[in-house]
């Protein structure tokens, strides 16, 4: 890690996460924790430029294919790599192809830039989480191996009790909220030798009387209705939320978006 560090520019490579969801902007597209990170940067470094090619629902494979080439040719001084989990939540994954595919990524990704960073993603509490704990555990463990090998810095998010609250994640249980986002900007730009705004970001939040059943069994059907009905037909049918959707920032230009 590096003290008082100068980055002149920032590519961040993946999937929703990356993307943003769901840190939702009034005109209804996605911030996200990329975007507030790169905000900071740019005003510590004047021209300081920024792209993003995350999109929504992709595969290891897919970013492979799609997004690690460009983030390579791109030159920059910062790449972010976060891919694998949406493996992981299939039925059916070949974790032996998933740690291939990374492995690739991360040794294209990180001779083409001063720094590399990865990241073990944060999991929400619940049933879903114990469900696939042991992949994303073995992905977590790829990732440090990998890491170690290149040269490249893990901002453990996973381990952070803050980002496993419920109360950090949307309706659809997927994705963090804003306030999530802003804590793992904070996380990414803490790792990054940048001084810190906010040294609590890993704390647990201040404990609040739980909803009542009947709320939770309303919320319940609500997220069945509203997302996970639409997420197993979409794998039933083998379409993506992503499909057809363009990178969100595919050319690396000078940016001066928000701050976290």
């Amino acid at each position: 890690m590096q003290t008082n560090p100068t980055h002149s520019s920032l590519v961040a490579v993946g999937d929703s996460f990356t993307e943003g969801m769901s840190d939702l902007l009034p005109d209804g597209s996605y911030r996200g924790w990329a975007d507030l990170l790169a905000g900071r940067m740019a005003a510590q470094t004047p021209g300081f430029r920024y792209a993003n090619l995350a999109v929504r629902g992709k595969l290891i494979g897919q970013i492979v294919d799609e997004q690690v080439d460009v983030a390579a040719a791109m030159g920059a001084d910062v790449i972010t790599l976060v891919g694998g989990l949406n493996d992981t939540l299939r039925p059916k994954c070949d974790m032996g192809r998933v740690r291939g595919l990374l492995e690739e990524a991360v040794e294209k990704l990180a001779p083409a830039c001063r720094q590399l960073v990865l990241m073990r993603s944060p999991g929400r509490q619940g049933p879903v989480l114990e469900r696939f704990r042991p992949r994303m555990e073995e992905l977590f463990a790829c990732v440090d191996q990998l890491a170690e090998r290149h040269g490249a810095i893990v901002v453990d998010l996973y381990g952070a009790p803050s980002l496993s609250d419920p109360r950090m994640w949307d309706v659809d249980r997927l994705h963090l909220t804003a306030d999530g986002h802003r804590r793992v900007a904070e996380a990414v730009w803490q790792a990054l030798g940048y001084d810190p705004a906010d040294t609590e970001w890993r704390t647990p939040l201040a404990a609040t009387v739980p909803p009542r059943w009947v709320a939770r069994r309303v919320a319940d059907a609500r997220f069945a209705r509203q997302h996970l009905l639409p997420w197993i037909g979409r794998r039933l049918t083998g379409r993506s939320s992503g499909d057809g959707r363009p990178a969100k920032r595919p050319e690396l230009l000078p940016y001066d978006g928000p701050v976290a």
